[in-house]
């Protein structure tokens, strides 16, 4: 069997604005020492594929850099995890259009490759997968296409698209985003005695030809065109996934998504060693605490916490919490470097100051916030913007690179 694995990098990421203000979406910080794309990557890596595709067209220089840090395989093996961003050729000069519009234009170079099937993941999706019992099933089934669901009630289905399928699993009608209101009862799914809907997870297993095939027509995007039309045309079936999966694609489902991990017994584990995320390794000193109250935190690499109380956060690399300063459910991502002493023209040092308060909040990398600010949602109206600040979904967001002076209460 050999497959080839498509990362779909995503358009602007506007949903994550402003976290996709200055990258791309799969360069996203993820548990303080992640990204978002060594997820998907690393499931192709524990599964044994080895020649990886990730499509982008924004922002895409820290997921170069990324990448060409990371994913270093040796000279002599056809291993690569390669990134293709949009361009401009002799036969056409515009972006892409959508997800399958991406595809469909670097298709030649996963053809080169002469694989079997070809495995089209999402950028922005927390999960751990088995792609050798997907196959299987594929090949049982004789499937043109495999769909990867998820069994979910019906208030989840109203924002996912819906899939029914027979009892044997293969897939009749596709229902794209029905809305609270629809009535979707016809949709349920056959296999269980309660009610629920599979939910497609934007994950799909593709015989090569028959991807050639269907993007030959002009459908831009794979949810909205190519899918329903392949029902009407192929053998497509569902592969049901029972397991842990978050579309993490918005800032409040980053927030929560990302949190959720420091409990105590988390849905999702960072720790299980048979199957690895990988990412860069930068070899930081250990973390240093000088004197503060942690509890139900992720704590990165080459921290110093001088402050009063951590709980519920993750805290990123080289990050500097000052002294009695309170974080409470917030994700703070640290820094890009190590600063030895503010620099001409600072008044405000790298990291986070002294009696500081910060509550609900997501702290971009490299901010300078001073001593004595105070940070939280509470009173601002949603989707707000100001140089300081945005509020989405119920938090509030510090974008990269910005200054908070002392005293400053948001």
């Amino acid at each position: 069997m050999r497959a080839v694995g498509v990362i779909l990098g995503g358009g602007e990421g506007r949903r994550l604005y402003p976290l996709t203000r200055d990258r791309a979406k799969p360069a996203v910080p993820l548990c303080g020492t992640y990204r978002l794309v060594d997820i998907p990557i690393s499931n192709c890596i524990n599964n044994g594929i080895f020649q990886i595709f990730v499509l982008t067209q924004f922002n895409s220089v820290s997921l170069h850099q990324h990448i060409g840090a990371t994913y270093r395989f040796d000279n002599f093996s056809e291993k690569f995890v390669r990134l293709l961003a949009a361009q401009q050729t002799p036969g056409d000069t515009e972006w892409y259009k959508g997800t399958a519009d991406a595809v469909r234009r670097s298709l030649n170079y996963f053809l080169e490759l002469n694989p079997d099937y070809v495995i089209i993941l999402s950028g922005d999706q927390l999960y751990n997968l088995d792609f050798k019992d997907i196959i299987e099933q594929h090949e049982e089934t004789k499937a043109d296409l495999t769909i990867l669901t998820k069994p979910v009630c019906r208030d989840e289905a109203s924002d996912l698209g819906i899939m029914q399928c027979d009892k044997n699993r293969r897939i009749n009608t596709f229902l794209e985003k029905p809305g609270p209101t629809k009535d979707i009862t016809g949709y349920r799914a056959p296999m269980y005695t309660d009610e629920k809907y599979l939910a497609s997870m934007g994950i799909y297993v593709f015989n090569t030809q028959v991807l050639k095939d269907v993007l030959e027509s002009d459908e831009s995007d794979f949810g909205k065109g190519i899918i329903p039309s392949s029902i009407q045309d192929y053998k497509v079936f569902s592969f049901i996934y029972e397991g842990f999966w978050r579309d993490i694609g918005t800032i409040r489902g980053y927030w929560e998504t990302s949190l959720s991990l420091t409990d105590p017994v988390p849905p999702f584990s960072l720790y299980n060693a048979d199957q690895p995320i990988f990412t860069r390794g930068r070899y930081l000193p250990p973390i240093k605490v000088n004197s503060c109250s942690i509890r139900q935190s992720l704590i990165s690499q080459g921290s110093v916490i001088s402050g009063d109380t951590i709980s519920r956060c993750i805290v990123g690399i080289r990050a500097v919490i000052g002294e009695n300063t309170v974080i409470q459910d917030s994700i703070v991502m640290g820094n890009d470097y190590f600063e030895n002493e503010v620099p001409p023209g600072e008044t405000v040092p790298l990291g986070i100051g002294d009696d500081c308060y910060i509550k609900k909040a997501i702290i971009d990398k490299s901010c300078r916030i001073g001593n004595g600010v105070h940070i939280t949602p509470d009173g601002k109206p949603d989707e707000s913007f100001t140089d300081y600040y945005a509020v989405r979904g119920g938090i509030i967001v510090i974008p990269k690179n910005t200054v908070i002076p002392d005293g400053t209460r948001l």
